[in-house]
C-alpha cells in the first residue's frame, strides 16, 4: 500500500519527497494534453521549488492504452538520461506506462518477458503516483495493463513491487476533467470495488474499503457529473477511486474486466466505459452464487433497508447500477463491436478470467458471447 497524501494543493509535496530520497533526476510520465493545460507544468514548479539542482526529463508519448512500443521509447529515454526517480501524472494509461517502464528499466528485459504474475521481483526507483481521473485506483495497485498492437490484446504485469512509493490525490488537479470522462472512471471504481467484494478472495479488510468506495460513488459521482467544479465530490471520489484500487488489488477483479480488456485491446473501446456498459449484464449474470453480497453492498450503501429481503436488496442493487449509468448517460451498446469478432473475444475473455480471477460463478465461451451478442449496437 503506497503512501497516501490527499488533499487539495497536495501535488507541491513531490518536490520535498524527491528531496528526501536524494533524487537528481527524476523521469516525469504523462501526455501531451495534460502538458498542453499547464498542470505538468504546475508539477515542475513545484519540483524546483523545493530543490534547484534536480532534472527532469518529461516522457508525454503516453496515449490511450500504452503499447509495447511506447514503452519501450519511455524505457530508452529513461536509461537515456540517467533516470533515478519516476512520477506519473494523468490517468490509468500513464500509470500503466509509467509502471511498466519503470519495471523494464530496472529488470533490463522487453515488457512482453515481464508479462504475468511476479516477473519483476525488483524494487523500483521512487514512484510516485499523481492521479487525474477518480477511476483506475492504479496509483494503489500492483497491475500494469499493456497493450499487444500486433495480437489487438492486452496483457498484463503484476507484482507487488508495482505498487507506487507515493499516491499524491490532489482533487484541484481533476477540476477540468470532462464529464464523459468522470463518468467512465467513475463506474471503472464502481467496478473495482464491487468486483472486489463478490470476488472468492475477498477478506474483511477488502470488504471495508469496497464499502467505504461504494458509498462514496453512489452519493458524489452524480454531483461530480453534474458539476466538476464541485471540490467536495471531487475530492470524495478520488478517495473512492484509491480505495477501490487497495481493495481489488489485494482480491483481483472479474468478468467485467476480462471482456473489457478484450473489447479495449481489439477496438480501442475506453475501459472505463467497456466496464460501464459490461457491469450490469455480468451482475444479473452472477445473480443467483452472489446476492447475498449484492444484499450487503446494498444494505451498506443505503439502496436497500433492513427490511428487504436479501433477494429485494440484490435487485435493487443492480437497479441502481443501472440508474446510475442512465444517470451519467452511458450508452448500453457498442458500435464499433462486429458480430464476427464476438467468438474470438470471448474466448480470450474466458481465457484471462479462468485463469486469473476468483469470481462468484464460472462463465462458459458461450454465455460470454450472448452477452456480447446483447451489446451489438
Amino acid at each position: 500500500m503506497p503512501t497516501l497524501i490527499s488533499g487539495q494543493g497536495k501535488l507541491i509535496q513531490c518536490g520535498e519527497i524527491l528531496k528526501q530520497a536524494q533524487s537528481k533526476q527524476v523521469f516525469i510520465v504523462t501526455d501531451k494534453t495534460l502538458v498542453s493545460l499547464g498542470i505538468v507544468q504546475q508539477l515542475i514548479d513545484s519540483l524546483t521549488k523545493e530543490q534547484k539542482k534536480l532534472n527532469y526529463t518529461i516522457f508525454d508519448d503516453v496515449t490511450p492504452d500504452p503499447t509495447t512500443s511506447i514503452i519501450e521509447l519511455g524505457v530508452s529515454q529513461f536509461k537515456l538520461n540517467n533516470c533515478d526517480s519516476i512520477i506519473t501524472l494523468g490517468g490509468g494509461s500513464v500509470m500503466d506506462c509509467g509502471k511498466a517502464i519503470a519495471a523494464c528499466a530496472v529488470k533490463n528485459k522487453k515488457i512482453k518477458a515481464l508479462s504475468g504474475l511476479f516477473k519483476v521481483r525488483k524494487k523500483l526507483p521512487t514512484f510516485i503516483a499523481i492521479p487525474t481521473t477518480a477511476g483506475t485506483g492504479s496509483e494503489a495497485t500492483l497491475v500494469a495493463v499493456v497493450t499487444d498492437p500486433v495480437k489487438k490484446q492486452k496483457f498484463t504485469v503484476i507484482d507487488p513491487c508495482l505498487v507506487p512509493h507515493y499516491a499524491i490525490i490532489d482533487p484541484l488537479l481533476m477540476i477540468g476533467l470532462p464529464a464523459k470522462i468522470t463518468a467512465e472512471t467513475g463506474i471503472d471504481a464502481l467496478t473495482h470495488a464491487v468486483e472486489s467484494y463478490i470476488g472468492l478472495h475477498s477478506t474483511e479488510q477488502s470488504k471495508s474499503y469496497c464499502f467505504d468506495a461504494i458509498k462514496r460513488i453512489f452519493t458524489y459521482l452524480p454531483q461530480a457529473y453534474q458539476d466538476g467544479k464541485d471540490l467536495t465530490a471531487r475530492t470524495e471520489m478520488s478517495l473512492a477511486s484509491y480505495y477501490a484500487g487497495v481493495a481489488f488489488t489485494r482480491t483481483s477483479i472479474g468478468y467485467v474486466h476480462a471482456i473489457a480488456h478484450q473489447l479495449g485491446g481489439y477496438y480501442h473501446i475506453p475501459h472505463g466505459l467497456a466496464n460501464a456498459v459490461l457491469l450490469p449484464h455480468i451482475l444479473q449474470f452472477s445473480f443467483d452464487d452472489a446476492f447475498q453480497q449484492y444484499a450487503e453492498m446494498a444494505y451498506h450503501a443505503g439502496i436497500a433497508n433492513q427490511n428487504d429481503n436479501e433477494k429485494i436488496a440484490a435487485e435493487k442493487f443492480i437497479e441502481a447500477v443501472k440508474a446510475l449509468n442512465v444517470t451519467l448517460n452511458i450508452q448500453k451498446s457498442f458500435p464499433e463491436l462486429k458480430k464476427e469478432a464476438i467468438s474470438v473475444l470471448a474466448k480470450r475473455a474466458i481465457h484471462e478470467a479462468n485463469c486469473e480471477y476468483p469470481v462468484p460463478k464460472q462463465m462458459t465461451i458461450k454465455e460470454c458471447e450472448a452477452i456480447l451478442i446483447k451489446l451489438l449496437a
